[in-house]
């Protein structure tokens, strides 16, 4: 599995917090177990393979962090969204655009514009080409906005 590949499941699992009352951890066990990712496989292809230590412990910290970040995260999609309410962005769209925004603010090791490029590369698979666009200029905004 690919660092690409990791940060699309921690994508796909920011956006199926906004659905569980579980706790984080309780909620990252069940759904980073083998027999999760079995069934899942038969349905998503980024499911084949199980993520390695290394790689849960990226999807742990990912998806840890944008549940801690998410009233923050959410401030930032809203001030960038120029002429849009939060409440009429999608969830997968607000789902891709926290993963990257905590990747910018809260992980170093990731360069921004990686973090920028794989969401709008995630993007294109959920969302139309509209909304992609909409999305990176939400985000390239907040770059330059926000990081110095």
């Amino acid at each position: 599995m690919t660092r690409n590949t990791a940060r699309e499941i921690a994508t796909h699992l920011a956006y199926e917090l906004s659905f569980t009352d579980l706790s984080v951890e309780a909620f990252l066990d069940a759904r980073l177990s083998e027999e999760n990712f079995e069934a899942l496989a038969l349905e998503c292809e980024i499911y084949t393979d199980l993520p390695n230590a290394k790689q849960v412990q990226y999807i742990r910290r990912l998806v840890s962090g944008v549940a801690e970040h998410a009233a923050e995260l959410d401030t930032y999609i809203e001030q960038y969204a120029q002429g849009w309410r939060f409440e009429r962005i999608s969830l997968v769209a607000s789902a891709i655009m926290r993963v990257a925004m905590y990747e910018i603010l809260y992980m170093p090791d990731i360069p921004n514009g990686v973090a920028i490029n794989e969401a709008v590369e995630i993007a294109k698979k959920y969302e139309s080409p509209e909304v992609v666009r909409f999305m990176n200029g939400i985000l390239g905004s907040f770059l330059r906005g926000e990081v110095k």
